[in-house]
């Protein structure tokens, strides 16, 4: 999700948008990992509508996030295209709530680095 929007102002410029949510449609699952971790603009935010509402119920989207489900609305911002966004992606959902320490938190505690491409 943090460099979303600037793939998507690419595609855009590039003409590329229309093609790239046709591809998006057909695929098996979309996996939008670290939701909700940079605000969104305007674009990116009725972009998101797009890529979501094309998914239909036969597609699937696998989210992850740190911020709770209840802040997503405000999050989203505009409260129109957050009502849409939200309810296509809630009228079939399976949340799975982990609880507990992050392991990377708890990696940190035993003294061990993670880099980048590591598993947490």
């Amino acid at each position: 999700m943090p460099r979303l929007a600037e793939e998507l102002r690419i595609l855009h410029g590039s003409g590329g948008f229309g093609k790239w949510l046709l591809q998006m449609a057909k695929t098996d699952l979309i996996v939008l990992d670290d939701w909700a971790v940079a605000p969104l603009d305007v674009s990116t935010r009725n972009d998101l509508l797009e890529l979501i509402d094309d998914r239909g119920s036969s597609r699937g989207i696998l989210i992850t996030a740190q911020l709770p489900v209840e802040h997503w609305h405000a999050w989203i911002g505009d409260p129109t295209i957050a009502d849409a966004i939200l309810d296509r992606l809630m009228h079939r959902i399976h949340r799975i709530t982990l609880a507990g320490e992050s392991l990377g938190k708890s990696a940190q505690k035993a003294g061990i680095t993670l880099k980048a491409g590591d598993a947490a």
